[in-house]
């Protein structure tokens, strides 16, 4: 029986949920990355793909089923429940073997509720005492910095903006960037065919590992939901017979039937580069994308009165 239903709008059971992120890690061995653990727990709850695709809202094209999940985490994390390392594996927690039932993980949600007002509380305290305190007699010009607390599920990531620009590129640009994104990676003799109307495939490329070279058929889709089994069934029936490997690449994400579908026993093997990796890939090979390290100043106040 179902756990929680994602639909289109209102908050889903959020408790409900965290139990199942844990039965999910629970089931896999007790540690997984992120796509790992979001896809058991669709597994387990039968999310059809239809609901994998629900977005956010017409502005926001997050999904809400990833979302809410990476909510959950957050609520665990801070109870206690699992834990995640620097390399986004997380795993269960010591906290994790007194959690059976929605009433456990109700708890735990209602406690980080009640932290997360208090911590705000103290927070607009703070800010109004500075604010009394610094009380220069004329305006200076300066660039106030605050702490916040990064969270998964609240901060606005850099890949977001990436993925905004990404989606309103031309598609043949969008194709182009996949193949200078190929170049950088390895590939040789990487062709966009994307006009030329060949069952969807965009282009393709010879990638040599060590003595051994595979031509890899690859295709492009700018998209904001979810590629879907289906697709990768098209793209694996135009490359048939025609290619050693598939390579997918989209803004989007993928549902966990177009994961199983591309792994499938017996079917040529066609890897899945979603928007998440994508952004992370244009950063490495720093293509249209700069890392910079910002100098922050902290002025003391207390230190010039006590002069």
């Amino acid at each position: 029986m179902r756990k929680f239903i994602i639909e289109k709008e209102g908050t889903p059971d959020l408790p409900a949920m965290m139990l199942a992120t844990v039965e999910a890690l629970r089931e896999i061995g007790g540690s997984a990355t992120i796509d790992e653990l979001d896809e058991k727990v669709i597994e387990i709850e039968g999310v059809t793909e239809d609901e994998q695709q629900i977005p956010m809202s017409g502005t926001d094209p997050r999904l809400r089923v990833n979302y809410y999940l990476a909510w959950c985490r957050t609520y665990l994390r801070r109870g206690g429940v699992i834990e995640n390392s620097a390399r986004g594996v997380w795993s269960l927690a010591e906290g994790a073997k007194v959690v059976k039932s929605t009433d456990d993980t109700e708890a735990i949600y209602q406690q980080v509720q009640r932290e997360e007002r208090e911590k705000t509380r103290l927070k607009r305290i703070k800010e109004r005492e500075k604010k009394d305190k610094l009380k220069p007699k004329r305006e200076a010009s300066m660039s106030v910095t605050s702490e916040e607390v990064e969270d998964e599920a609240t901060v606005s990531d850099w890949t977001d903006d990436l993925l905004q620009v990404l989606r309103s590129i031309d598609p043949s640009a969008f194709e182009r960037l996949a193949q200078r994104l190929l170049r950088e990676s390895g590939f040789t003799k990487v062709e966009v065919r994307g006009k030329s109307g060949d069952g969807g495939i965009d282009g393709v490329g010879v990638l040599r590992v060590n003595l051994v070279s595979f031509q890899v058929f690859f295709q492009c889709k700018r998209y904001k939901g979810s590629v879907s089994a289906s697709e990768i069934r098209d793209f694996r029936g135009a490359m048939q017979g025609r290619a050693d490997k598939g390579l997918f690449i989209t803004t989007g994400s993928f549902t966990a039937q177009a994961s199983d579908e591309a792994t499938r026993d017996g079917a040529t093997a066609i890897d899945l580069i979603d928007g998440q990796r994508l952004c992370e890939l244009l950063k490495e090979n720093r293509l249209g994308v700069q890392t910079q390290m910002i100098e922050q100043v902290n002025i003391d106040t207390d230190w010039f009165r006590a002069i």
